[in-house]
């Protein structure tokens, strides 16, 4: 839902002096001084008319990455072997555990869990690619000694779920900020939509740190949700005063949201309502006018979220839509038991809703407009805990879309052996990330259309990967990971 609508130097204007006593404003900026550094320098926007969307799915609970994306040479898939044990998968049973993938670097190469067909073809296809070792970092950790040196700053609760699955959303990890990553993109690009009552980013799965901003939130729908049932439930039609009683509970409601609130909460919950309100109407307009998609999705609860986005995406003009961001939450992965068996099950739904997506952007025409990723806590331990693995660290995370360069391992596969590995944190198997998630968002926030000049306010962090000296606002020596064409 959208909050009230001033323009982006009105609200850095007012914000330098009403906001002091916001933590989560201060958490979000970490100081007043880059207030008055992003008012003050130029602000690039995209083309309007130019649509891009991306698409976030969270994989909530630490998903076992080091059994989504395997190194199939030989030696460094002896050495997944030797550390995984019970929890390694086979490849050479019939039928083989691990699909090959079309890639082959100066010898290396790689396969998929076999439950994942879709995500094979599409990546052999060139739709779709991965990011390996990818995790939080507040500044780069060459290794373990300089982890273990104790001279480098670590993320807030590292292997925490809590602490982790915010801080892959805010990219703040020195802080616990109330403030995302797609938040604060929304509050930079919200102008390029033309109907401000509704948000650049809608949720599948309600609330959510990534899409909270300073100026604009989220707003949350259902895949259930449709022109006849969105807003608040009318009282059953059957009840003769069923018209009048609605009309009742709306009054009232509109009453206590106009009301003028001293207490900060009463006024905040108030305003929000009273938007939520306001972009209903706007928001109906775009669902009655959804045409069923030719493309097929399956019944599982991520596929019909998919399905939701891609009907919101095709009616994006009557949503004003030049830019949106997408949120929902697959969760589950939190495998400390039976990971083997929950993998193969959860595995082929990620897969095949991912692929159905895929196909339903090509059918609407807006394949290489849209780019879906996916993020998760963290991965896991490398060797098992007698039946499952527990929390870690750096793992290996997908990307998709008609924009990328696809069939392509980006980042640093790292060595999976337990011992003379330089990313190895633990005898339990912790690697240490060696792609930081501020530099994969920082790509994908240039394509999607944010100014040079502002990535330094979507990623905090994001100089210390480029130079101690970084100048503001536009790192020097900004080196992209290249999954873009």
């Amino acid at each position: 839902m959208s909050k009230r609508k001033i323009n982006r130097r009105q609200f850095l204007g007012e914000a330098s002096c009403s906001a002091v006593g916001s933590m989560a404003f201060l958490s979000s900026i970490l100081n007043l001084g880059a207030i008055n550094t992003l008012a003050a320098r130029p602000h690039i926007l995209a083309n309007t008319g130019d649509y891009k969307a991306m698409v976030c799915i969270l994989l909530a609970g630490g998903c076992d990455t080091h059994n989504v994306l395997i190194p199939t040479e030989t030696s460094e898939y002896n050495s997944y072997v030797a550390t995984r044990g019970a929890l390694a998968l086979s490849n050479t049973a019939n039928p083989a555990q691990i699909l090959p993938l079309d890639f082959n670097n100066n010898g290396k190469t790689y396969g998929v869990h076999a439950g994942m067909t879709k995500v094979r073809d599409m990546f052999d296809s060139g739709d779709l690619s991965f990011l390996a070792n990818i995790g939080t970092l507040i500044e780069p950790i060459a290794n373990s000694a300089q982890y273990n040196s104790g001279t480098k700053k670590i993320p807030l609760g590292l292997y925490s779920h809590s602490d982790q699955i915010m801080q892959w959303q805010t990219s703040v990890p020195q802080s616990r900020s109330a403030v995302g990553v797609a938040g604060r993109i929304a509050d930079l690009l919200h102008d390029m939509n033309t109907i401000p009552e509704i948000s650049l980013n809608i949720s599948l799965s309600g609330k959510n740190r990534f899409q909270a901003g300073n100026m604009y939130n989220e707003y949350s729908i259902s895949r259930s949700t449709t022109a006849a049932n969105i807003g608040f439930t009318p009282f059953p039609s059957w009840w003769s005063d069923a018209g009048y009683k609605t009309a009742l509970r709306n009054t009232a409601i509109n009453n206590m949201v106009e009301q003028e609130y001293s207490n900060v909460f009463q006024k905040t919950l108030g305003n929000i309502t009273k938007q939520s309100i306001e972009s209903i109407d706007k928001f109906r307009i775009g669902l009655e006018n959804v045409i069923p998609l030719n493309t097929t999705f399956s019944t599982s609860g991520l596929s019909q979220d998919l399905k939701k986005i891609a009907e919101l995406i095709s009616v994006r003009s009557f949503l004003g839509a030049n830019r949106q961001i997408f949120y929902v939450t697959y969760g589950g992965w939190d495998h400390h038991d039976n990971v083997l068996t929950s993998q193969a099950a959860m595995l082929p739904v990620l897969s095949n809703a991912m692929s159905e997506f895929n196909d339903a952007m090509k059918e609407i025409g807006l394949h290489d407009k849209v780019t879906t990723f996916t993020i998760s806590d963290f991965a896991r331990t490398l060797t098992s805990n007698g039946n499952g693995s527990d929390h870690a660290w750096g793992g290996n995370q997908m990307i998709m879309g008609g924009a990328i360069q696809g069939g392509q391992v980006y980042g640093t596969y790292p060595s999976l052996a337990l011992t003379n590995n330089d990313f190895n944190l633990s005898s339990r198997g912790r690697i240490l990330p060696t792609t930081s998630v501020d530099e994969f968002y920082a790509e994908l926030a240039l394509w999607y259309g944010v100014s040079p000049n502002d990535l330094d306010y979507i990623l905090p962090n994001l100089c210390n990967f480029y130079s101690a000296s970084c100048p503001s606002p536009v790192p020097n020596n900004y080196m992209p990971i290249g999954m873009f064409s």
